[in-house]
């Protein structure tokens, strides 16, 4: 067994814990999400949202073009979350993609204007895997009076995000969880 496959098994058996916060399994725990473009502010990037079945896999796919003319640069599928503890120590991802860098925000109560949020970067790779995103590894974006470290019991938001430069993208959803 290489390394790589004895990190799935091991990351496979931790993602069924009861001890999570499912927030979309496609089973027993479905969210609302909203799918946003940069158009909502005037930028010409496209988007496409689906919810899609291969092989017996649920998941949600995000794709378009981004485009960061006339000052926009995102496309994004976003839901509200009730975390309410403060045990969490990420987030956790099944995804696919066609190879690109994608994001993670997450938002509180502290984060209220559009441009304050936490981010972290993820690829999606062609085939799924299971990503594990530590909250240490979320940066802070917005002004210094916003917290520097996210707190599990104040996340309010999440979003799977295409971000900041022209290209296409193409990003699976098939699980998201707070581990």
């Amino acid at each position: 067994m290489n390394i790589k496959s004895g990190l799935f098994i091991i990351l496979t058996t931790t993602f069924i814990s009861a001890d999570n916060l499912v927030i979309e399994d496609f089973e027993n725990n479905r969210a609302n999400w909203d799918p946003v473009s940069d158009q909502v502010m005037g930028g010409l990037s496209e988007l496409k949202f689906s919810e899609l079945t291969d092989k017996s896999i649920s998941f949600y796919r995000l794709e378009g073009e981004v485009s960061t003319k006339n000052n926009g640069g995102f496309i994004q599928f976003r839901s509200r979350v009730e975390a309410k503890d403060s045990n969490y120590s990420g987030v956790r991802i099944k995804t696919r993609g066609n190879g690109e860098t994608y994001e993670i925000h997450l938002r509180t109560p502290a984060t209220f204007l559009p441009w304050q949020y936490y981010k972290a970067t993820f690829i999606a790779d062609e085939n799924w895997e299971i990503i594990d995103i530590p909250f240490s590894a979320f940066q802070r974006v917005g002004p210094a009076y916003v917290p520097r470290n996210v707190k599990s019991s104040k996340i309010n938001w999440i979003a799977i995000v295409a971000y900041g430069k022209d290209f296409y993208a193409e990003v699976d959803l098939a699980r998201i969880e707070l581990y």
